[in-house]
């Protein structure tokens, strides 16, 4: 039997630490953590360290004028996919989040089409229109259930589409810049916005939460965020963006599992048929070299 390569193992451990991130994050917001403070707790600590990180090995955190408008701008499709993802883990679910998270890839082809940077085949709007049935059977499900509320599917589509439109925008920065340096910048030019929303939450925040959410609160920085982005654009380099992007997509339907097992979460099977047409739609609509990192 063939042992897993370094790169296979890397790869996996990044597939699973954002997996593991939904469960993590909702056990948080479940146990004292009020949303936005725990979004921009998180992305400060998460900017810190990437700029220690950067600092030390370029030495430089410079970005050409002309990309500036382009930082400013995933900045703050990033600032609205905060907020979409915490508020709907606050009113959901981790495991409905996790179904809907995997039609970003669809909404991310999307959004290529509408910023006229590829055209898509009739193969494509098949998977897309068997993923939009399956996120339809997903918000019918979720809506039946108590902890899963219309408010919470309606912001989990909102961090799945916003998601996407971040991956787009920070394609070409991906030419000119190391990941790392990406990170620092953009990471940091959000956490100001998300601080200042998340103020009245700040200042009236019982910090009093125990170690074992702190010490999930670091895991999630330093885990989901921060090791990953490493890992993930090291896959990407060494075996190209159309693997990483197949084995990305098992993510959601990981952390589902991990919700449902770790949180005792339920899902009918409304919503688990859901799931599958989303993934049906994704490999029929696939399309070769196009990575799309999930939601962190």
């Amino acid at each position: 039997m063939r042992r897993p390569t370094k790169l296979e193992l890397m790869l996996l451990a990044t597939i699973g630490l954002w997996s593991l991130n939904l469960t993590v994050s909702r056990y948080i917001l479940t146990h004292g953590f009020q949303p936005l403070a725990y979004g921009s707790v998180r992305y400060a600590l998460a900017s810190g360290v990437f700029c220690a990180m950067t600092l030390t090995v370029e030495r430089s955190l410079r970005i050409a004028r002309r990309d500036v408008p382009l930082v400013l701008a995933a900045a703050g499709v990033l600032y609205v996919n905060q907020i979409g993802f915490v508020y709907a883990l606050h009113e959901s679910t981790a495991s409905v989040l996790a179904l809907l998270l995997g039609a970003t890839p669809i909404f991310a082809a999307i959004a290529g089409v509408l910023l006229r940077t590829e055209t898509l085949s009739g193969r494509f709007w098949s998977g897309a229109l068997l993923s939009f049935a399956g996120v339809a059977l997903v918000a019918l499900g979720a809506g039946d259930q108590v902890s899963g509320s219309f408010v919470g599917v309606l912001l989990g589509l909102l961090t799945a589409t916003s998601w996407a439109a971040y991956s787009m925008l920070i394609t070409p920065l991906m030419r000119r810049y190391s990941a790392s340096r990406i990170s620092t910048v953009v990471l940091s030019a959000t956490t100001v916005p998300l601080a200042l929303t998340a103020w009245p939450q700040l200042s009236s925040q019982d910090w009093s939460l125990g170690w074992e959410v702190w010490a999930l609160v670091l895991f999630a920085t330093l885990g989901p965020l921060v090791a990953t982005n490493v890992m993930w654009f090291r896959s990407l380099d060494r075996i190209g963006p159309a693997r990483a992007t197949l084995a990305a997509n098992l993510q959601p339907f990981v952390a589902a599992a991990i919700a449902v097992v770790l949180l005792s979460e339920s899902l009918g099977w409304l919503e688990v048929a859901g799931g599958l047409l989303i993934a049906v739609g994704i490999v029929a609509a696939r399309r070769r070299g196009t990575a799309t990192l999930p939601v962190e």
